[in-house]
């Protein structure tokens, strides 16, 4: 038996398969599965999204002009089929690593992604944007959404189409339903019937029919309206898009090339108002460890092609993540008031394992974050203590909420901030940068930042205490120190820090997990004779006046240092030695914070390496302050 000929090796570009057969364009959904599954078991990354879009990334480029046709995908998880399709699959295998391919879409990357993505539920309001602007420039090409289901817990979604229906904006919205929760199911007969209100045949009817009844009475009108709604409605489901001012088509099966492509073809021929074509497809499509996997391989790490069994590292400790949820449970044994909230990432933020200790008191409600923080607020406005468990990244959509519906009421709700700092091979969309810089900001709301296991379950139970102003505390992604947790946890005294060595000379005051990196600056820095103290601040807002105060008085250098950008801890301890006048005096502090870049991704030791927040850099950074060589003062000393 013949092989057959690579396709994918002759595909550079779209353009590459505009002229392809049905047949051949089978093949090359099947050889780009292939080829994402094994980039994946390489780099490790997001797996099951984009093998459930393989069909649909082939048939859109091979129907639409991208990039004239401007393709926008939602959050980005499944662009890596795109990705081999445009120009960057000799880079495949570099995905998520330092100098490589970005997880997600990036404008800077490639002509193909017109926009960046990497939270969810942004696709239909961008794309309106590049609908409204395509209008006024005069211009004719094609914008094309593709939006998850998943993405469509997010009010956003709906204010888009709200916003486009209202406009008659030309756009398509291709919603990928991977999980069955919108379809009925899908097999000949909806595709016939997605295909025949796709047509140009039934659309010109429609239009017949309605011009028909245009000039009759309004109850005649209004009937008419009602029945071609009624009708449609029962065979396809869409009653409720068309609502909201889309014409509706399909579901139509996403794997079925010979369903998909006259539809996608229907679609682009519509010349007026937005479209939503209903794809219905398998997360984790043709790899069966991923299509037998409860979460449909989502996020994966390097793994084996033939067995699917991901490679773990060898954990030397928990995560701060599950040593949040532990923590939390122990609470919660104690005060049947202690909810948990969280916004479609239960198992990111450890809130599955307190949903499987306490089902009736955890709530996932999608991804809405600004409902997330209300809801918790208005839990905490009637005497519930809820803790609100999101990303730092993610906290940032629902940044009002935060100020208008807990901070000016003092409300106590407990913010458990995860994946603060530098996240890795997430990159800057994930990083959790500016949450101490934005919270710090606000009157009467506790900001800490835990240095390792210890401390963050002692934050954990001082927040559960805090019943009269609204607090959070921060946690990065990734192993914790390897400490041992004591079976009796006292809370912290609020706004008191610790002194963790004393020295004379030098004193760095670190807030959060850059306190092992402070440890090993002191280190150093004692061996080349510069005695040094070392501090935990433990607390951003607020803060331990005294201790900075005590520190600025009894050392000639004085440095901050955090995981977090400019305008947060080290400018609050600014503040305070100004107002204090204990920068009249001679006193050389600096702030070490993370750099006004956004940085790309790579280990979170390179990261921080690169933004200057490791040892070394504190080290170099002391140096620097006294203006004295390295070299030469550890010649004389």
């Amino acid at each position: 038996m013949l092989q057959k000929t690579s396709l994918l090796s002759t595909v550079n570009v779209p353009a590459d398969i505009r002229d392809f057969s049905k047949e051949q364009l089978k093949q090359l959904a099947d050889e780009v599965r292939a080829e994402v599954i094994d980039a994946v078991s390489v780099t490790g990354g997001h797996l099951g999204a984009g093998l459930g879009v393989v069909e649909l990334t082939v048939a859109i480029h091979h129907v639409f002009n991208t990039p004239k046709d401007k393709l926008i995908w939602d959050v980005g998880h499944q662009c890596y089929p795109h990705k081999v399709l445009t120009g960057r699959k000799d880079r495949i295998r570099t995905l998520r690593q330092g100098g490589g391919l970005a997880g997600f879409t990036k404008r800077a990357e490639s002509e193909y992604d017109p926009f960046g993505a990497a939270h969810a539920s942004t696709s239909i309001s961008s794309g309106l944007g590049f609908a409204i602007s395509r209008d006024l420039q005069g211009e004719d090409n094609n914008v094309i959404a593709v939006i998850g289901d998943g993405s469509m817990s997010a009010g956003m979604a709906y204010e888009a189409m709200n916003n486009a229906g209202g406009m008659d904006a030309r756009m398509i919205v291709i919603l990928n339903d991977n999980d069955m929760s919108i379809a009925p199911p899908v097999g000949a007969m909806s595709a016939l019937l997605a295909r025949m209100v796709s047509s140009r045949g039934y659309r010109k009817f429609r239009g017949f029919a309605k011009g028909m009844v245009e000039n009759m009475p309004r109850p005649i009108k209004s009937t008419a309206r009602k029945a071609e709604e009624y009708t449609r409605g029962m065979v396809t489901g869409g009653t409720w898009f068309e609502e909201l001012g889309f014409y509706y088509v399909g579901p139509v099966d996403g794997h079925d090339l010979d369903h998909l492509l006259p539809v996608l073809n229907n679609a682009k021929a519509m010349k007026s108002g937005p479209v939503l074509v209903h794809v219905v497809t398998q997360k984790g499509k043709g790899y069966k460890p991923a299509e037998d996997s409860a979460d449909k391989y989502h996020g994966v790490s390097k793994f084996n092609v033939v067995t699917g069994e991901q490679k773990k590292s060898v954990a030397k400790a928990p995560s701060y993540t599950r040593v949040f949820a532990d923590a939390l449970i122990n609470e919660a044994k104690k005060d049947d008031k202690i909810v948990g909230i969280t916004a479609a990432m239960p198992s990111g933020t450890g809130l599955d394992l307190f949903g499987k200790a306490f089902p009736d008191r955890c709530f996932d409600v999608g991804i809405a974050e600004q409902h997330a923080v209300t809801f918790a607020a208005g839990m905490a406005a009637d005497g519930m203590r809820p803790f609100c468990a999101l990303y730092s990244t993610f906290l940032q959509r629902g940044y009002d909420q935060v100020v208008h519906d807990v901070a000016i009421q003092k409300l106590p709700v407990r913010f458990a901030i995860d994946r603060a700092g530098l996240v890795g091979a997430d990159g800057p969309t994930h990083a959790g940068s500016f949450d101490v810089s934005y919270l710090g900001i606000l009157p009467d709301l506790v900001v800490m930042a835990a240095a390792d296991e210890i401390e963050l379950t002692r934050m954990v139970k001082t927040a559960a205490l805090i019943d009269d102003r609204p607090s959070a505390f921060r946690f990065p992604r990734g192993e914790a120190t390897g400490l041992e947790i004591p079976d009796l946890i006292e809370p912290l005294e609020i706004g008191k820090g610790r002194i963790v060595k004393q020295g004379s000379s030098v004193a760095i005051l670190s807030l959060g997990t850059r306190l092992g990196e402070a440890l090993k600056a002191a280190a150093d820095l004692d061996a080349l004779g510069l005695s040094t103290t070392v501090a935990d601040a433990r607390f951003a807002k607020p803060l331990d006046k005294d201790l900075a105060r005590q520190l600025a008085d009894e050392h000639e250098v004085l440095i901050t240092i955090e995981e977090g950008s400019i305008g947060g801890f080290g400018s609050f301890v600014m503040q305070e030695l100004a107002e204090s006048g204990r920068l009249d005096r001679g006193l050389k502090v600096r702030s070490m914070v993370l750099p006004d870049v956004f940085i790309d991704q790579d280990t979170p030791d390179n990261m921080y390496k690169t933004a200057g927040l490791d040892s070394d850099a504190i080290v170099a950074k002391v140096f620097e302050v006294i203006g004295r060589d390295m070299a030469e003062f550890a010649s004389l000393a």
